[in-house]
């Protein structure tokens, strides 16, 4: 599993970060990255939370 990030879509809210700190880092100014791209399945819960909680459907899990 791979999550993705479309970037242009991110607002800088950090709920993503919040619930997958492993995964999703942030920058200075708050906008979301990716530190990880591929999901370990011991953090496939965690990988689509952020996803739910993202209000801009900025992240997408791809099998």
């Amino acid at each position: 599993m791979k999550l993705q990030l479309d970037s242009t879509l991110c607002q800088g809210y950090g709920l993503c970060h919040e619930r997958a700190p492993e995964l999703v880092g942030i920058d200075e100014w708050g906008y979301a990255h990716l530190i990880t791209a591929t999901v370990p399945g011991t953090a496939a819960d965690e990988a689509a939370e952020a996803v739910i909680s993202c209000p801009n459907a900025a992240l997408r899990l791809v099998k």
